[in-house]
């Protein structure tokens, strides 16, 4: 039990109390004075979670407009290479040794297609392709 709902539990008990001393003629006026505070308190709190989705809200947009950074960096795409270029040794191998020129083909094949796939999550722009922003949109509609 917080602190509000205490606070709320002494004004229905001064309420009760009120109407034992006051008696059953002045009922309705107190049972409407204790429901106006805790509609007061309602309205309170709903606002300030109004308020803070409406913020939340604001934060979201604002770090949504800003252009997003690379999360790869220099030495993450260099490392992928690296990674790349050694595992491309044992699947050379295996793919010329069961299939020969066609399955070396194919593994060097699939190598290239694994890092041109990464240069192009890493780097948008470079193939041509642009991030898509809701700017873009306002201009469309």
């Amino acid at each position: 039990m917080d602190a509000q709902d205490a606070d709320l539990k002494k004004e229905l008990d001064a309420t009760l109390q009120t109407r034992r001393e006051l008696g059953e003629e002045y009922e309705s006026a107190l049972v409407d004075s204790f429901l106006e505070k805790v509609d007061q308190r309602i309205d309170a709190a709903v606002e300030r979670r109004v308020r803070r989705q409406f913020a939340e809200q604001q934060m979201v947009a604002a770090r949504g407009s800003r252009s997003p950074r690379p999360t790869d960096s220099w030495g993450e795409r260099f490392g992928f290479g690296i990674v790349s270029l050694v595992l491309a040794i044992p699947l050379s191998a295996i793919g010329a040794g069961t299939a020969h020129l066609p399955g070396l083909l194919v593994s060097w094949a699939g190598i290239v297609g694994v890092n041109v796939v990464q240069a192009a999550r890493s780097h948008p722009d470079l193939f041509g392709r642009r991030r898509h922003s809701s700017k873009d949109d306002a201009w469309q509609d």
